[in-house]
């Protein structure tokens, strides 16, 4: 049988944007698109590859959205949220 290399999770991936409170998850990539130089402060934030990041709460109005990654509390636009790919940690 031929093993694809993939991980058995990748269908599963959601966006961060669609994270429930207190969900966890893998960060697996942070999209192209959206605002100009967007991604790179993102990357500057700590938000990488692999890091794991924990959705506290969100806004009343559901925008922004607080979240922990590498022990430092941020909070994201959703818009910025919705660039992040992450694969959910199954408890």
């Amino acid at each position: 049988m031929h093993d694809s290399g993939e991980h058995p999770m990748t269908a599963a991936l959601k966006r961060l944007s669609g994270m429930l409170d207190g969900e966890r998850g893998h960060i697996v990539r942070i999209g192209r698109t959206g605002p100009r130089g967007i991604r790179q402060r993102l990357l500057d934030m700590g938000i990488t590859r692999g890091a794991e990041v924990l959705v506290v709460r969100r806004a009343p109005m559901g925008d922004p959205i607080e979240v922990v990654v590498k022990n430092y509390h941020l909070a994201l636009r959703e818009q910025e949220a919705a660039l992040i790919e992450v694969e959910p940690v199954v408890p």
